[in-house]
């Protein structure tokens, strides 16, 4: 396992602007992974733990729909964010997440990341504003894209 230095994350654009203090207290929740084109990284109704910012490959999210088949949603690439619900209760995926295109990601343990956020509600704060416009963005573009009867 290769643990991510503040460093690492600074060079980043998702982490542009951040204080080194708050990048040193997100690599102490981050390591470097790998995966294989085919990996199933989670799956619908999962434990929601970790997220991931993604380096290089994509990574597509996906669903199974009744009398279709799995449906991919989106497709993510290098500079993105992947997973969300690993803020919010229950803590379950609502998707699934299979590598498309073999790459690495850095991945952070969500359940520590939120411990750091309850410690310093202030940095949970820029934290979530950071994320929250990246998911903003996010459904806009599925609002846009979204496949009749089964998204909207």
């Amino acid at each position: 396992m290769v643990r991510a230095k503040a460093e690492d994350l600074g060079r980043e654009s998702f982490f542009s602007g951040m204080s080194s203090k708050d990048l040193t207290r997100l690599a102490s929740a981050a390591r470097r992974v790998e995966w294989a084109e085919g990996h199933r990284i989670f799956g619908k109704g999962e434990p929601a733990e970790r997220f991931w910012l993604i380096g290089s490959g994509e990574v597509s999210l996906d669903l199974r729909v009744p009398g279709r088949g799995d449906l991919v949603v989106e497709t993510l690439g290098p500079g993105t964010v992947l997973g969300w619900s690993w803020m919010v209760p229950p803590h379950r995926w609502r998707y699934r997440a299979l590598v498309s295109q073999p790459g690495g990601a850095l991945e952070f343990d969500g359940r520590l990341v939120r411990t750091l956020c309850a410690a310093d509600p202030s940095f949970g704060y820029r934290l979530t504003t950071r994320l929250m416009s990246v998911l903003l963005d996010r459904m806009e573009n599925a609002r846009e894209h979204a496949v009749p009867g089964v998204l909207r």
